[in-house]
């Protein structure tokens, strides 16, 4: 099994598009990146904390590839949204990836580059580039229980309904060979 941890927007959001995909083991919300130790949802929220909403997925490589994990990271988020995904504002919101190790940094920076075939801005433009950061993976805090699967346990919620569905889909039509 590998475990990457990944943020990009409101972690319910990526939670839902990483359970839609056969060979992820788990998804678990979370907290990365800051300085307080065991925050709430409250206290990130705030921004005050440096914390962002991330997910910790582990998934067997074996039945689904490492590549596909990081496309559809990239594929579910916009990472040419400095702290924030649409409405979403704030450092807690930033896209970034949070590498356990050496090798999972060269893994990861090599879906950036290819996300950035993808998305970035025309020569000599700014608006449009890759934001997405690499930090080293330090302490995860697991969010609280109700953040857990959120999306299945809540898929009428408006917020689901309005930011969550259209990224599952997206990623269910690109990644389709891979859908549970």
């Amino acid at each position: 099994m590998e475990t990457y941890v990944l943020a990009g927007g409101c972690f319910w959001c990526l939670d839902a598009a990483y359970r839609a995909l056969r060979g992820v083991e788990s998804v678990v919300s979370g907290y990365t990146g800051g300085t307080t130790p065991n925050p709430t949802y409250e206290q990130v929220c705030t921004g005050a904390t440096g914390h962002a909403e991330a997910v910790k997925v582990t998934f067997d490589p074996e039945v689904i590839p490492s590549d596909v994990i990081l496309d559809a990271f990239f594929t579910m988020h916009d990472p040419r949204q400095l702290n924030h995904q649409g409405a979403d504002t704030g450092t807690q919101y930033r896209s970034a990836m949070f590498p356990a190790d050496d090798a999972q940094r060269e893994v990861f920076e090599k879906a950036r580059e290819r996300a950035a075939e993808i998305w970035d801005a025309p020569l000599g433009e700014t608006e449009g580039t890759i934001v997405t950061t690499m930090e080293p993976l330090r302490s995860y805090y697991d969010a609280e229980d109700y953040h857990q699967d959120f999306f299945a346990k809540n898929p009428n919620q408006g917020y689901c309904l309005a930011v969550a569905v259209p990224k599952v889909n997206k990623v269910r039509a690109r990644f389709a060979e891979f859908v549970a």
